[in-house]
């Protein structure tokens, strides 16, 4: 588990990035890459949540990802919401 403290900002979008290019299997993809335009689908929305839990310690509800879909968005809302530092 990776220290939340240190994943915070630019930081925790680069993972986030990370995540979703692994998941979805998409290189290209960028900050402000939407899930759903590069096949996201509900599977693939656990399985970035479940990345995310493991690396922060968080407990990072799959609807964010829904209402979130880019990398960008989706790490503004974890480091706000639930990442307490």
């Amino acid at each position: 588990m990776t220290s939340t403290a240190q994943l915070t900002g630019p930081a925790l979008t680069d993972l986030v990035v990370s995540i979703y290019r692994e998941t979805l299997g998409v290189a290209e993809l960028d900050e402000n890459s939407d899930f759903y335009e590069w096949g996201g689908d509900s599977l693939s929305a656990f399985r970035i949540t479940a990345r995310l839990e493991e690396t922060l310690g968080v407990e990072v509800p799959v609807a964010l990802v829904f209402a979130y879909p880019s990398p960008a968005d989706l790490s503004s809302v974890v480091e706000s919401d639930l990442v307490q530092v």
